[in-house]
């Protein structure tokens, strides 16, 4: 079944976890830490092994953030996770708070204390973001510093592997446009930028602008990794090989070169070394690309994915496909919707209903 309805989280989780990440910050002089829900490709939907803010808090909604210091933690939600909040995290441990109202760097400026140094990982944050702690931070005397590893990685024992769901070629038909005509639309956009490369961090831009598919996340067919698409054409895909038959490796390899992920951070040093001028999207791309760029010379260019605009204007076939789709799923719930009207009134609940749907 697409939905799951399992729980598959604990409240006294947060009981034997929280100690643990305390004593780490007290270990390596931090007052604090940063959890958000997001994963490197800050995406509504991440892998199990991204679920960090659920293995801290037992919070399982798509939208959250923590705060934890030595005397208090705290967890950011939005109005439609309130009550769900409180049941599954516990709220002796967690006060909750809103993500809308007061999120974590408005709560920082007004809270924080002078001297107190906040950790983040910079992967998990988006460089606008990080610009607003930091602004936060620095307005109360704090210090906002960037991890090189996150802790809640080396304290989860047991943590899931990265998915190596099977990538899949979307095929022209339904695309609409080849991807190399794709690539070449996004290199002129870098191009007219005035930079050399960008990199396109949401699976949804590697998706459309290479043609292809994944299994990778919940809910949305991506493969996960990230591309460096350069103004000349010498575009990177960095992509785990496990995830590519054959046939998929021949057809990506005409696109670009391959990489395994692990290579990004060397590869965009390399480019940064030699002065490139690289294009990131403030909204979207980790902090921690910023980062990597500026402290090797390169020029960081604050520039929008030259995907996203493309991929939301749909050609002829991807209308034709859409309207498809309306025409299937609309079948699919008039045929729900009889036989909900069969079904005798209070003998149904809101799982029993999506089970049947």
């Amino acid at each position: 079944m697409f939905q799951s309805f399992d729980a598959k989280t604990d409240p006294a989780q947060g009981r034997e976890r929280l100690p643990r990440l305390r004593q780490w910050l007290a270990e390596h002089r931090l007052d604090g830490f940063l959890v958000p829900r997001a994963d490197e490709h800050q995406g509504e939907y991440v892998p199990p092994c991204s679920e960090r803010l659920r293995w801290l808090t037992g919070f399982t909604g798509s939208a959250g953030a923590a705060v934890i210091l030595a005397d208090k933690a705290l967890l950011f939600v939005d109005g439609r996770y309130t009550l769900q909040a409180r049941e599954q995290a516990d709220p002796s441990l967690f006060t909750i708070e809103s993500l809308v109202d007061l999120p974590p760097d408005k709560w920082m400026r007004l809270h924080l204390t002078r001297g107190t140094r906040i950790g983040f990982d910079p992967w998990l944050h988006t460089i606008g973001e990080a610009e607003r702690l930091a602004d936060s931070a620095k307005e109360k005397g704090a210090e906002l510093v960037a991890l090189d590893r996150n802790p809640i990685d080396l304290l989860w024992k047991d943590r899931p592997e990265l998915p190596l769901e099977p990538a899949e070629i979307h095929p022209a038909e339904y695309a609409g446009e080849l991807a190399a005509d794709k690539l070449r639309r996004l290199a002129d956009a870098v191009r007219e930028a005035g930079a050399t490369f960008t990199v396109l961090t949401d699976p949804s831009s590697l998706a459309w602008a290479f043609n292809i598919r994944g299994h990778d996340v919940p809910h949305t067919p991506l493969a996960l990794g990230f591309a460096v698409i350069a103004a000349d054409g010498a575009h990177r895909l960095f992509m785990d090989e496990r995830k590519l038959s054959i046939e998929v490796k021949a057809y990506l390899t005409q696109l670009a070169d391959l990489f395994q992920p692990d290579r990004l951070e060397p590869e965009l040093v390399a480019l940064a070394k030699s002065g490139a001028a690289i294009g990131l999207d403030p909204v979207l791309a980790a902090d921690r690309l910023r980062q990597l760029v500026e402290e090797n010379g390169g020029k960081y260019i604050a520039l929008s994915d030259p995907a996203r605009l493309p991929r939301a204007t749909k050609n002829e076939a991807e209308i034709a496909g859409t309207r498809t789709a309306h025409r299937r799923d609309g079948a699919a719930m008039t045929k729900f919707l009889a036989w909900l009207d069969r079904q005798q009134p209070g003998s149904l609940d809101e799982i029993g209903a999506a089970t049947a749907l």
